[in-house]
């Protein structure tokens, strides 16, 4: 199972509460108040770690609770601080406010942090509360009680380019081929139901990271299909692949409902640098591939594509040409 979506509790510790105390020790005629501080509440932190790549974790543990501040006693001696919670989640987290959908934090580089919840702060003694009218206050203030919250996590993948098809256009065969991934590959829709990672070697001394998104359909914007489930995690990507399967129907109708797809859920998905590639070249004759290669090119340069390839993941026809496409949309979308 893929999670990519979760919600948790999160409490921080309660402040320990101040003392009231007096010295009383022998040859010492005045001794007043000495009541110490309480300890501060531990704080629950996230910490963003590229070790996870799921939510997983959240879906057995759902509530995170930091430790409480000690009381504090006599002798000025101050309570110990509760201990922090650190919660590790995946590089890509967005963290919003359950409810009000209040963005809290963006955790995108490894070991970035957030306080989600900051604990309470300790009350004080009475050794604080002395003056010179008062001189032994026998007051001390409790702790104060820590945040307490339910978030909502959202994972948005990083990745630099997305392959974007309709189901079965070869997008989960081409991310084998380039590279060490090994998603699910079948002759049905739909086979990918999670977003898989491959990276990538361009050449040049550069690599970059490849996502297959799970196939998009007409109305994927609005949320059929897998839409909305998955289209959120192309919005991090700097460019993208546009999969169209050559032997699969009218490539421009399919090339013109990805676009309206991405241009309808918004979230500068079409603003992106894109390129078009025809896969499944090998089953269909030359002269028909040349003729298909024409009518998209001319889409192509229509609607703002950088460059149409035609491939075959499964004989390994333009995948040369397709790493320097690679290259070309890398460095593109990093200038």
């Amino acid at each position: 199972m893929f999670l990519d979506i979760a919600e948790i509790t999160v409490n921080a510790g309660k402040g320990g509460d101040g003392c009231v105390s007096t010295r009383r020790e022998k040859f010492v005629p005045r001794g007043g108040p000495d009541g110490g501080n309480g300890g501060r509440g531990g704080s629950v932190w996230f910490v963003a770690t590229p070790q996870m790549t799921t939510l997983q974790d959240f879906r057995y543990r759902r509530k995170y609770q930091a430790g409480n501040g000690s009381a504090g006693s006599g002798r000025r001696k101050s309570g110990a601080d509760g201990e922090d919670v650190v919660v590790k989640v995946p590089c890509g987290t967005l963290v919003y406010e359950a409810g009000s959908d209040q963005l809290l934090g963006d955790l995108v580089e490894p070991g970035q942090r957030l306080c989600v919840a900051a604990g309470g702060r300790g009350g004080k003694g009475n050794w604080e509360f002395r003056n010179a009218r008062n001189q032994t206050p026998m007051r001390a203030q409790p702790g104060r009680p820590g945040e307490s919250r339910t978030v909502r996590l959202e994972l948005k993948l990083l990745a630099d380019i997305g392959l974007v098809g309709e189901p079965n256009a070869g997008k989960s065969t081409l991310l084998s081929v380039l590279t060490a991934a090994r998603p699910k590959i079948a002759d049905y829709p739909f086979t990918t139901l999670i977003p898989n990672l491959g990276i990538i070697d361009l050449g040049e001394y550069q690599s970059c990271t490849l996502a297959d998104i799970p196939g998009l359909i007409t109305g994927a914007s609005e949320g059929k299909g897998l839409g909305h489930d998955f289209l959120r995690h192309i919005e991090r990507t700097r460019a993208l692949l546009l999969l169209v399967d050559a032997a699969g129907g009218s490539c421009l109708d399919t090339l013109d409902n990805l676009r309206g797809e991405l241009q309808a859920y918004g979230n500068r998905l079409a603003e992106l640098p894109y390129a078009v590639v025809l896969s499944k070249g090998d089953l269909l004759p030359d002269e028909a591939v040349q003729e298909i290669l024409t009518e998209v090119r001319d889409w192509s340069r229509t609607h703002g594509a950088l460059e149409t390839l035609v491939i075959s993941s499964a004989t390994g026809t333009g995948l040369t040409p397709l790493r320097r496409l690679l290259l070309r949309l890398y460095s593109q979308s990093t200038d």
